[in-house]
């Protein structure tokens, strides 16, 4: 993916379809879901939170072999916080505030987040619905990032969903993690900054199929089998946010 500011290609990236199933690395997505605080202002660089990094960047997809995971991660929150600045008075009341990013962490170590005080664990991300933050397991995203580049987006643009979920009373009462996607799908076809490459699509697809079932955080009875996965995330690359709310 290419993060291109002012150079939108909404005609080539719009109504994609994703057409891979073939079960890559696993990708864990999870979250805690009490409470709604939300804080003003941009995404914030929480003090306590460790330096985004660790693991080694692959250079699969084309990217640049001195660009890492970590530069790609703030171009997604960039990517994915500027969308719902722009469009969330578009189909939601109120005031857009972003989440807090924390960012990368270690497990097990003293700067690793927690949330509601359960500690974060190893290889997965989260949003935390009672402290409101964001953040991955620096481990999650280098392994990811080795499938391609389009993982990292994926990841911070799914976790960004539960926290747009999270403001708006009633949008998650059914099939959350489904909903995610597609709202994850919205938000990276509907860009006006990110452009499509060449196997892309293909990455998308590889990362919703090892969502699916490969984790003890991402069951297919709570998150979706591939199927449903694939068929959310299109459902908002092609349909825009609107495909994702209630009818």
């Amino acid at each position: 993916m290419d993060v291109t500011p002012g150079n939108p290609v909404r005609a080539a990236r719009r109504r994609r379809p994703l057409f891979a199933l073939t079960v890559g690395a696993v990708l864990a997505v999870g979250g805690c879901s009490d409470g709604s605080p939300a804080p003003d202002g941009g995404p914030q660089a929480d003090p306590s939170a460790p330096a985004q990094g660790g693991g080694t960047p692959g250079a699969a997809g084309g990217q640049t072999p001195d660009r890492g995971w970590q530069a790609e991660a703030q171009d997604a929150v960039n990517v994915v916080d500027g969308f719902w600045r722009a469009h969330w008075n578009e189909h939601f009341s109120g005031a857009y505030n972003s989440p807090t990013v924390r960012g990368a962490y270690t497990p097990g170590t003293a700067e690793a987040p927690t949330c509601a005080g359960q500690p974060a664990v190893a290889f997965n991300a989260f949003y935390c619905r009672p402290q409101d933050f964001v953040a991955w397991d620096a481990e999650l995203m280098s392994s990811g990032y080795q499938q391609g580049d389009a993982w990292v987006y994926l990841v911070i643009a799914h976790e960004w969903a539960h926290a747009v979920q999270g403001r708006v009373q009633g949008l998650s009462d059914v099939a959350a993690e489904l909903q995610a996607d597609c709202l994850a799908g919205a938000t990276l076809y509907g860009s006006d900054d990110l452009r499509f490459e060449d196997g892309d699509s293909q990455e998308l697809g590889q990362a919703l199929t090892a969502l699916a079932d490969d984790t003890p955080w991402t069951s297919s009875r709570d998150h979706g089998n591939a199927d449903q996965r694939i068929k959310a995330f299109n459902s908002g690359g092609s349909g825009g946010v609107s495909a994702c709310l209630p009818r």
